[in-house]
């Protein structure tokens, strides 16, 4: 049996279903909202890319390295982005959360703080995992502000560690969260779901 099988979580009107072949036009038209492949810090797929996208998540759903979801706003069904676990380590109980975007719409809005919500619950109450990590582009300052903004700790940069579309090759700056750090980090993220928009 895996460490993490395909689970639909669900809260606060959003719902994290496994990734599918089903959602890719949904997928398609979220990557499309702001034209997201073109950002040469992101994972975003190309539109004609799209089935590859999921195809290739799935793969890796098989080998035991990544589980993703689609990001559904729970009301109207559309495909709001993507967000997964990934670099999946049972034996010391560690997961990643990465392979992250939204829609254009959906960004600086409670979305990705509701996702990342349900993912380390997930992740710290149900998996009992002890450490959870992130890593993204040392260029992608909204992400490393949106990660921080979890409570997660900064562990430093991996350099000349990954190749970025455009060919050019990033440094990967790496965070991570203990599970001791869960409860406060916790309830300052429903701190800031609750307070008015």
């Amino acid at each position: 049996m895996a460490y993490i099988e395909p689970v639909t979580l669900s809260g606060r009107g959003i719902l994290l279903e496994p990734l599918a072949l089903k959602h890719e036009a949904g997928l398609r038209a979220a990557a499309a909202d702001g034209e997201l492949w073109k950002l040469r810090v992101t994972s975003v797929p190309e539109p004609e890319q799209t089935g590859k996208y999921i195809e290739d998540a799935l793969a890796m759903r098989e080998a035991g390295t990544r589980v993703a979801f689609a990001v559904i706003e729970a009301t109207t069904g559309s495909v709001l982005g993507c967000s997964s676990y990934h670099d999946i380590i049972a034996a010391v109980r560690r997961v990643e959360i990465g392979w992250t975007w939204y829609a254009r719409r959906c960004q600086r809005t409670h979305v990705n703080s509701v996702a990342k919500l349900l993912l380390l619950t997930h992740a710290f109450e149900t998996l009992g995992c002890q450490v959870v990590g992130w890593r993204t582009d040392n260029f992608n300052f909204a992400s490393q502000a949106a990660i921080e903004r979890l409570g997660a700790k900064k562990d430093g940069v991996i350099r000349g560690h990954a190749l970025r579309r455009d060919g050019t090759v990033r440094d990967t700056v790496m965070y991570s969260m203990r599970s001791g750090e869960w409860p406060e980090a916790k309830a300052q993220l429903l701190y800031l779901l609750d307070k008015p928009r």
